[in-house]
C-alpha cells in the first residue's frame, strides 16, 4: 500500500494527500512543503522545499574531514557518518524552516544512484518518518534532482517561462551525462544522449589532485591554482569515441547522435607527465608541508606549488572544461535544443562556468546554472523534483528499496 495522509482540513489553502485530489489541482498547488533528504554519496542533507519553487531551509552536513586522508569517499565510513548525521540533519532543517514533523505535506528521498549503504540509510529514515507521521513518500532519482536544482533557483527568481527541448549536462564526481529533457502533462521525460563511458570529470578532478597531493576533494583547489598556471604549457588530446557503447544496458537505435566521455586516459596522462618530468620529490614535499598544517586553505596549496605544477594543474582543468563544452555543445546542435542546463558538483567550478557561458552565447543558446550550494550534493533539489511527482500522486510503498545503479527516463 502507498504512504498517504490522511484527509485534512486544518490549514486554508491546503489539499488531502491523495492522488486523486493532486491530479484535480493540475500542478497549481501553492502551498506544499516537501522535506526533501539526501544521502547518495558523502553528504547528509535535509531540506524544505514549497511547492518546487521556494527554497524554505537547506542543511548540509559534509564528510570532507573523514574522507580526507584517503583522498576519496570510503563507502563504509560514509554510510557510518550518515548514521550519525540524519537524525540531527533533519531537525535542523525543520527548525530552519519554522516547521514541525506533522505540518510537513510530503517527505521526498534519493532512491539512486549512488552508493548503496549510503543511500539505505536515508531511504530507511525516510520510510520510518513517512510511516509514523502517515506522510506520502516520494522517490526521486539523484540526476533528476541535479536537473531541479537549476528549476528551482530560476522559479525562485521569477522565471518560468523554459523553451524545450532541454539539454542538461549533470556532470560531477561520480557522474557525466548529458540528457534530452522534455515536458509531459504528467511530467518531464529524459532522454540519455550521452555519457562517460568509464570514469566522470569530477573523478578526475579528485584522482589528479590526489596524485599531486593537492587535497580532497580536488575539484574547488585545482579552481583555485589554474588561474595562477598556463593552461597552454601542456597538451593533453581526448579520445574521439567512434564505437557504440558495448553495454546492452546503454545501446539505443539513436547511437549516431550520441556524443559520449571518457576521463580515465587524461588521469594516465597526468602520471606520465608527472614520471616523465620526474616531480616525485616535488609531490613528496607538498605532501610533508601540508601535513604539518592543522587546517589547509587553498592558499597553503599555492603557496607549495612550483611553476610546474600549477602549469600542469592549469592544463589539465582546461582540457577537461574543453571537453566538457565541445561536447555538450555538440549534442546541443545535434538535437536543436533551446536551453542548456549545466549542474552538478563539477558545474561549481569558474572557468567551466566562463567556458559554457561565452560558447553558449555564441551559439545562441540560453545556458543556465545552479548556484555553487547547490551544484553540489544537497537535499533542496530532492525536494523540488518530487513536487510534480507529488501532484501526480507518485507514492512508493513499504516495499520501496534503493537502486545504486538506477537510470533517468
Amino acid at each position: 500500500m502507498a504512504f498517504q495522509a490522511p484527509p485534512r482540513d486544518d490549514a486554508p489553502g491546503r489539499i488531502t494527500a491523495t492522488p486523486e485530489t493532486f491530479r484535480s489541482y493540475n500542478g497549481c498547488v501553492s502551498n506544499v512543503f516537501i522535506l526533501g533528504i539526501e544521502s547518495s554519496c558523502d553528504e547528509t542533507a535535509a531540506a524544505v522545499v514549497r511547492s518546487g519553487e521556494e527554497l524554505i531551509s537547506n542543511v548540509v552536513a559534509s564528510q570532507f574531514a573523514t574522507h580526507s586522508p584517503y583522498g576519496g569517499v570510503v563507502p563504509e565510513l560514509a554510510s557510518r557518518e550518515h548514521l550519525r548525521a540524519i537524525v540531527p540533519v533533519v531537525r535542523k532543517a525543520l527548525e530552519d524552516a519554522g516547521k514541525q514533523y506533522e505540518t510537513i505535506d510530503a517527505i521526498a528521498v534519493t532512491k539512486g544512484p549512488g552508493l548503496a549503504g549510503s543511500l539505505l540509510v536515508g531511504l530507511s529514515y525516510a520510510k520510518s518518518l513517512a510511516w509514523s507521521l502517515e506522510k506520502p513518500l516520494i522517490g526521486v532519482n539523484h540526476l533528476e534532482g541535479h536537473i531541479h536544482a537549476v528549476l528551482l533557483e530560476e522559479r525562485q527568481k521569477g522565471n518560468h517561462k523554459l523553451e524545450f527541448p532541454v539539454l542538461s549536462l549533470v556532470v560531477s564526481g561520480g557522474h557525466t551525462h548529458l540528457f534530452l529533457a522534455e515536458s509531459r502533462q504528467d511530467g518531464w521525460v529524459y532522454h540519455d544522449v550521452g555519457h562517460t563511458r568509464d570514469d566522470a570529470a569530477g573523478e578526475a578532478f579528485d584522482k589528479v589532485a590526489k596524485l599531486l597531493q593537492l587535497g580532497y576533494p580536488g575539484g574547488p583547489v585545482i579552481d583555485y591554482l589554474a588561474p595562477h598556471g598556463n593552461p597552454e604549457a601542456v597538451k593533453f588530446p581526448f579520445a574521439q569515441i567512434k564505437h557504440r557503447d558495448r553495454n546492452p544496458q546503454n545501446q539505443d537505435a539513436d547511437d549516431d547522435r550520441r556524443v559520449d566521455f571518457s576521463y580515465s586516459g587524461i588521469k594516465t596522462a597526468v602520471l606520465r607527465y608527472v614520471e616523465m618530468r620526474e616531480m616525485r620529490s616535488r609531490i613528496e614535499q607538498r605532501r610533508s608541508a601540508m601535513g604539518a598544517l592543522a587546517a589547509r586553505k587553498p592558499a597553503d596549496y599555492l603557496a607549495a606549488c612550483d611553476k610546474e605544477t600549477l602549469d600542469l594543474v592549469a592544463s589539465f582543468q582546461r582540457a577537461v572544461v574543453d571537453d566538457l563544452a565541445s561536447k555538450t555543445l555538440l549534442a546541443a546542435r545535434e538535437h536543436n535544443v533551446a536551453t542548456l542546463f549545466v549542474t552538478g558538483g563539477v558545474a561549481a567550478n569558474s572557468e567551466l562556468r566562463k567556458t559554457f557561458e561565452l560558447r553558449a552565447a555564441e551559439e545562441g543558446v540560453p545556458v543556465y546554472f545552479p548556484s555553487r550550494k547547490l551544484s553540489t550534493d544537497n537535499a533542496a533539489m530532492i525536494a523540488a523534483a518530487a513536487y510534480p511527482r507529488f501532484l501526480a500522486g507518485e507514492f512508493v510503498d513499504a516495499e520501496f528499496s534503493a537502486d545504486a545503479a538506477l537510470r533517468l527516463r
